[in-house]
């Protein structure tokens, strides 16, 4: 294991960034990536002064997705599934379940398991030079890390599976055609736009933006009966917190509220 860490966390204001890096592997994830990724995420979790969080890659890649020369060292009995579970599919479960919005920057490309990291995040902001590849194909294998529920949801089912058959890349551009990304960002202004959105969101009521975060993934999976009795449930809560206060007084005093995230 290297003594340089491979994944970043710092904090600006209010806004956590969670920075992947091995630029020279072009953030391409190993053991020791997936190890230190799982730890950054307990750590974003218990912190209550991170209240927005942007996702990206140091270097000229967001992520290659998995290292595959660290499958020639594994045993003979080696099963990916195993792997993917325990290691991708946690990671992005954890990012979804923040109460917080995350924001993936992509400043260069996202293949493989890596595009399907960017498209677990709530919003994309792209470099003009960012690419999305589904590139599972090229090796014989399916999308991962959330690609086939990801893919249909975002772009609909004919675009995502036309994408996973041919692994055809895709530029910022036609991402956001495609309803993929967000929006398109001058290469060197990537990261300043997006620390500057998060912390405008990060300045916003956060349990409220969590719970509609919350209600809306949901919403993915259940009926529309089933979704009305969600939303009053979580409105009681947000009802409560003191962020509705604020804003209300905010309001019949006619002044912009400050809210705290509680």
């Amino acid at each position: 294991m290297s003594d340089t860490p491979v994944v970043e966390l710092t904090r600006t204001g209010n806004v956590g960034v969670l920075a992947l890096n091995r630029p020279e592997k072009y953030n391409a994830v190993n053991a020791q990536m997936h190890r230190e990724l799982a730890a950054a995420l307990k750590a974003i979790s218990r912190d209550p002064d991170i209240r927005a969080l942007v996702l990206t890659g140091n270097g000229k890649a967001f992520c290659a997705g998995q290292d595959l020369t660290e499958f020639g060292s594994q045993p003979d009995d080696f099963r990916i599934d195993d792997l993917v579970r325990a290691t991708f599919n946690r990671f992005v479960l954890g990012l979804r379940s923040l109460p917080i919005p995350v924001i993936a920057a992509v400043n260069g490309i996202a293949a493989g398991a890596g595009a399907s990291l960017a498209l677990a995040a709530d919003l994309r902001f792209c470099s003009d030079q960012a690419v999305f590849m589904q590139a599972f194909v090229r090796i014989g294998l399916i999308p991962d890390t959330g690609g086939t529920w990801l893919l249909p949801h975002l772009i609909g089912i004919e675009r995502a599976l036309e994408l996973a058959f041919t692994g055809e890349p895709v530029d910022a551009h036609r991402a956001v055609e495609l309803g993929m990304a967000t929006r398109v960002v001058e290469h060197d202004a990537l990261m300043d736009e997006t620390i500057a959105y998060a912390a405008d969101l990060a300045a916003r009521p956060t349990i409220a933006l969590g719970l509609t975060k919350r209600a809306m993934y949901r919403s993915l999976t259940c009926t529309y009966d089933d979704a009305l009795e969600y939303e009053a449930q979580l409105q009681q809560f947000a009802a409560q917190t003191s962020d509705h206060h604020e804003g209300v007084m905010a309001f019949l005093e006619k002044r912009d509220p400050v809210f705290t995230g509680r």
